[in-house]
């Protein structure tokens, strides 16, 4: 059977817009394509929540792609062997308490797995701002990537959610627009973002675990975000933290939802 080039580009359009349409309203609508991000995504719509993840690049997987400096393995320690095994990512001992696993096969797999359980990602969209109305968020304003980056003036669209996951890293992007919009309201110790310190491995990966949770009604931070937004220190290719950081701001909102 011939194919047809019209008929081709009918089924992009229609399917994508399907897709888009049926995800205008929906539960939690997580920022941020990352390890943290997947992770959130995957336990919600396993519990037939409906979430959606909005990636402001064509790939999602942030940061782990590269490992560490482009040696592209990942380590791990072994509070967070559990959840390689939940993804069927395969690791290998080095030392006590220290695993490795190749980052592609994490991201792969933490992405394929994800969109099996039901999350829905939407790539290159860029969260601009935030649906608000008094002292809560509830929706992001959306635009394409590509129209931000050329610094076109087009104006953007709307979804609504019950929650929001600021899952962006180390640029806590959410946080700072609502920063913006409500001085000094933040749930953390000076109401503002308070910036994320320099390397240390340790703590860190104890802190992302910790500064998980809401910073300002209806928006969570997970992930570097959350370190960022409490002033934790960064901890470099080490993941551990960012997988459960992600399975913890789920249980939260599953608690809630």
């Amino acid at each position: 059977m011939e194919l047809d080039e019209i008929i081709i580009t009918r089924t992009i359009v229609d399917r994508f817009y399907q897709k888009f349409l049926d995800n205008l309203e929906m539960e939690v609508a997580i920022v941020g394509g990352g390890p943290s991000g997947l992770v959130a995504g995957y336990f919600l719509s396993q519990a037939g929540k409906k979430v959606a993840l909005y990636e402001r690049k064509l790939s999602v997987g942030g940061g782990m792609w590269g490992g560490g400096m482009l040696f592209n393995e990942i380590v791990v320690q072994e509070a967070a062997l559990p959840l390689l095994e939940e993804f069927g990512i395969r690791y290998r001992k080095y030392r006590e308490n220290y695993y490795s696993a190749d980052s592609i096969e994490a991201v792969s797999a933490l992405t394929y797995r994800s969109v099996q359980a039901g999350l829905a990602v939407f790539n290159c969209m860029s969260a601009e701002d935030v649906l608000m109305r008094p002292d809560r968020v509830m929706g992001l304003v959306l635009n394409w990537s590509p129209v931000e980056m050329a610094g076109l003036h087009v104006d953007p669209l709307c979804i609504r959610s019950r929650f929001v996951i600021d899952a962006t890293g180390h640029a806590a992007e959410v946080v700072r627009v609502v920063q913006k919009k409500v001085p000094g309201r933040l749930n953390t110790p000076s109401g503002q973002v308070e910036g994320e310190q320099s390397m240390w491995s340790d703590r860190a990966e104890a802190l992302t675990l910790e500064n998980t949770k809401e910073v300002y009604p209806g928006l969570y931070v997970a992930g570097m975000a959350a370190n960022s937004t409490f002033g934790g220190p960064r901890m470099g290719p080490i993941f551990g933290g960012m997988l459960l950081s992600g399975q913890k701001v789920a249980r939260e909102l599953l608690a809630r939802l």
